[in-house]
């Protein structure tokens, strides 16, 4: 009883892979199809019916001087991060030189750049007060 639908599925599975090309193109139009039908009922509801018209419209979520406090820390944090950079590939620069001149020469400027860097990152509260200044915040 289990042996015949076995042989039944068995010889469908054979029947699908061998197909004749017009299941394949069925196939292949379904693969598009789907795609495309859910794309048109999402773009076929209307969004703005779904829009709160009541209430203010709130342009800025903080005001200036939490901005400048927000900014001053990640311009601080992406300084710092790459003057890190500069100081590791400084350091393995030097490590690897082996004596050459040139080698040496990189390892120099690496360090330099990851000092101002880290200068940068020190001086960028002062440089934002300046611009807060300026801005009049």
């Amino acid at each position: 009883m289990f042996r015949p639908l076995l042989a039944r599925s068995r010889a469908l599975t054979i029947a699908l892979s061998h197909a004749p090309m017009t299941t394949r193109a069925l196939r292949h139009a379904a693969r598009i199809a789907a795609p495309a039908a859910a794309a048109v009922v999402v773009l076929a509801v209307p969004a703005a019916a779904y829009a709160d018209p009541g209430g203010p419209v709130v342009l800025a979520a903080n005001d200036l001087p939490t901005v400048i406090a927000n900014l001053q820390t990640w311009v601080m944090g992406i300084l710092a991060a790459v003057a890190t950079l500069f100081l590791v590939l400084a350091g393995v620069y030097w490590a690897t030189a082996g004596g050459d001149p040139a080698q040496v020469d990189k390892a120099k400027g690496a360090l330099k750049n990851a000092l101002v860097g880290y200068g940068l990152a020190v001086l960028a509260p002062i440089l934002l007060e300046v611009v807060q200044g300026i801005v009049g915040g």
